[in-house]
């Protein structure tokens, strides 16, 4: 069974609904069965690769947000990310364009890193305030996923990897995803944001009985074709 996710690396909802998801898929006796893909998506693709801003910064600027309603905002993702498992620190989070970080996603989707890669982002993005638009700091996350630095670097500083984004995008837009996270499972069944485990539990369990139970109940069928009878 497969699982598409689209994310952003500057989601908290992102961050929440992967802890969420992973503590579901665990308590499932079919976990082994599913294959989890990780998309990407950018909130906001208009920032500067160069520029970096702090949260309140961004919420002031670029959303019109007054700083008091901003911390409000941030305060109750960080009560919802304390129920995830997660310490959101919002005060050291380095908002910028998170174009060549979906590089090194699509690296390590190559080497089936994402789901690590990913962790390792949400990590540095939003506990330890590393700027995740920067070469060098994406390299040291690469490495430490034990990923060739020298095919780290050649990636993060290509095109390698553009049309893939690109396309994850597009796929998103035609598929009428506007907000992340979303998750697609077995191209039969939607579901939108950070839901509690529980929820993601359910919608795992009946798209697995629906598809891939029925599939196979399909397949032991006794049944005759052109070739004759299966006895």
């Amino acid at each position: 069974m497969k699982i598409e996710i689209w994310s952003d690396v500057m989601c908290p909802f992102c961050y929440i609904g992967k802890k969420n998801f992973e503590q579901a898929l665990e308590s499932l006796p079919f976990k082994d069965e599913i294959k989890v893909e990780w998309k990407s998506f950018q909130l906001d693709p208009t920032l500067e690769p160069s520029e970096t801003k702090t949260t309140a910064e961004y919420f002031r600027e670029k959303k019109g947000f007054p700083e008091e309603q901003a911390k409000q905002m941030t305060n109750q993702v960080v009560q919802m990310g304390k129920a995830s498992g997660i310490d959101f620190n919002f005060e050291k989070a380095l908002i910028t364009n998170t174009f060549t970080a979906h590089k090194l996603l699509h690296l390590a989707k190559k080497h089936n890193k994402s789901s690590e890669m990913e962790e390792e982002l949400f990590k540095a993005h939003f506990l330890e305030g590393k700027n995740v638009g920067d070469i060098d700091t994406l390299i040291s996350l690469a490495v430490s996923l034990g990923i060739n630095v020298e095919e780290a670097r050649e990636s993060l500083q290509s095109e390698t990897f553009d049309y893939e984004i690109n396309q994850d995008i597009l796929e998103a837009r035609n598929n009428g995803i506007s907000g992340v996270p979303f998750f697609i499972l077995n191209g039969k069944y939607g579901v939108s944001g950070a839901q509690p485990a529980e929820v993601f539990k359910n919608a795992l369990i009946q798209t697995y009985e629906e598809t891939v139970v029925a599939f196979k109940d399909v397949q032991n069928d006794l049944s005759c074709d052109s070739d004759g009878c299966s006895i």
